[in-house]
């Protein structure tokens, strides 16, 4: 081969290092900031779930309330 085939397959790979180094650091880079994400906001996602929790015993009481004072003849429909 000659010397300047050489040199485009050795560039050619340096190129494809190069490009798939970046994209390994990219990955990890996701990587970190789903961590980061997942931390800070993951007491919010808690606080959320358990107010959402809260909501539905408080519907249920409701409810069972409703359904007594029903029968009690307190509620007409």
């Amino acid at each position: 081969m000659s010397d300047k085939t050489i040199e485009k397959i050795a560039a050619f790979a340096v190129t494809i290092s190069k490009l798939s180094v970046i994209i390994y650091l990219g990955f990890v880079e996701l990587f970190k900031i789903g961590k980061l994400l997942r931390e800070k906001l993951g007491d919010y996602f808690d606080e959320l779930r358990l107010s959402k929790e809260w909501a539905g015993e408080a519907y249920a009481v409701l409810k069972k309330r409703l359904a007594e004072q029903k029968v009690a003849g307190g509620i007409e429909n």
